[in-house]
């Protein structure tokens, strides 16, 4: 039998189908990556939220902050800007943004393997709340800090009390 040197493209092809087959696991096992934005204006210690429609995928009907899913390839701080803008008209600079709490859910209504939320902080942004997504939400407007409504999304509610009372910045949401 001939020793014949291998073919480059088939073995490169065969190479390529090994490591998709290798990454398939990972990728069914995915975390949602998430950005929410806490917009905090400290001289009236207000807070920016909206109030999810009754065409919400979920939590219909409660109040929640700015969030959003993050784009494939897209940094988590261009998440956060571009959701914002997006649901509330508000515009924040990438690098104004400060890590105010991380969520690690172990599952969601588009997360069946979970998802992470990265809460940012806000202090500094231009322009006024409206509801840029009057399908999705029923209102955006500031909200008194110390007068947080109860029906409010457990997960990220839990963030904006923790940032506001200055505790703790991650919190686990289903894993026990």
């Amino acid at each position: 039998m001939p020793n014949n040197p291998p073919d480059e493209g088939n073995t490169v092809a065969q190479q390529t189908d090994d490591r998709s087959q290798a990454l398939k696991p990972a990728l069914e096992s995915m975390t949602l990556l998430v950005a929410a934005v806490i917009v905090h204006d400290k001289a009236t210690n207000r807070v920016v939220l909206l109030q999810r429609s009754e065409n919400a995928k979920f939590a219909q009907g409660m109040w929640d902050l700015p969030v959003g899913k993050s784009e494939p390839g897209e940094p988590i701080t261009e998440t956060a800007v571009r959701e914002l803008y997006e649901e509330t008209g508000l515009t924040v600079k990438p690098e104004s943004l400060k890590v105010a709490h991380i969520i690690h859910g172990a599952w969601g209504v588009e997360a069946p393997n979970g998802f992470l939320t990265v809460v940012f902080a806000a202090h500094d942004w231009t322009g006024e709340p409206e509801n840029r997504e009057p399908r999705k939400h029923s209102q955006v407007r500031w909200v008194d800090a110390n007068a947080i409504p109860d029906d409010f999304v457990d997960t990220t509610a839990i963030a904006l009390r923790h940032f506001l009372a200055g505790g703790t910045q991650v919190s686990l949401d289903g894993w026990r």
